[in-house]
């Protein structure tokens, strides 16, 4: 079993062999640091993971000195692994546990004005982040389908969310 964030650095280095600077690069372009747990010293320590459970494999090549970036490459395994995981992850519905959940079954605790402040805050935080995806998807017009299915999911959601903050359902 992968973790989402062994999943996620696995899938860029099956997509092309990569280096840790050029995960983070491709991790932060695709607005996948908002939806994964992956800080850029997290990518090295997840990179150790995969390679010590033989998913990955440093590439060969001369490096001219010691401190050169080691790039690192699918194995057949790592290959297999990221096939299986993407897929259960994609055709599994599983539970997600947003803190807002927690928030409204809390929100009769919260004086009616302040709750209305909330909310507030949270539809204006909800259209700063939908015009951030955007202009990030609007930026990379020619990306692959997979990386525009992720911008379109991201912007279903956030618009789903914005649509209910404006319902007024409190």
């Amino acid at each position: 079993m992968l973790t989402d964030a062994e999943l996620t650095v696995l899938g860029l280095v099956v997509e092309r062999p990569r280096h840790g600077y050029e995960l983070d690069e491709v991790v932060s372009e695709r607005g996948m640091r908002d939806w994964t747990a992956l800080g850029f010293s997290s990518i090295y320590y997840v990179l150790g993971k995969l390679r010590d459970r033989g998913l990955i494999a440093e590439v060969a090549a001369d490096r001219a000195h010691a401190k050169a970036k080691k790039t690192f490459t699918a194995t057949d395994a790592g290959r297999q692994a990221c096939a299986e995981a993407a897929e259960a992850a994609i055709a599994e519905l599983r539970p997600v546990h947003p803190p807002v959940l927690i928030g409204l079954a809390n929100s009769p605790a919260i004086p009616p004005g302040r709750l209305a402040a909330a909310l507030a805050r949270r539809a204006e935080a909800v259209e700063e982040r939908l015009a951030e995806v955007r202009r990030a998807a609007a930026a990379q017009p020619d990306v692959p389908p997979f990386v525009r299915a992720i911008f379109d999911y991201s912007i279903a959601q956030l618009e789903a969310e914005a649509q209910w903050l404006t319902g007024g359902t409190i």
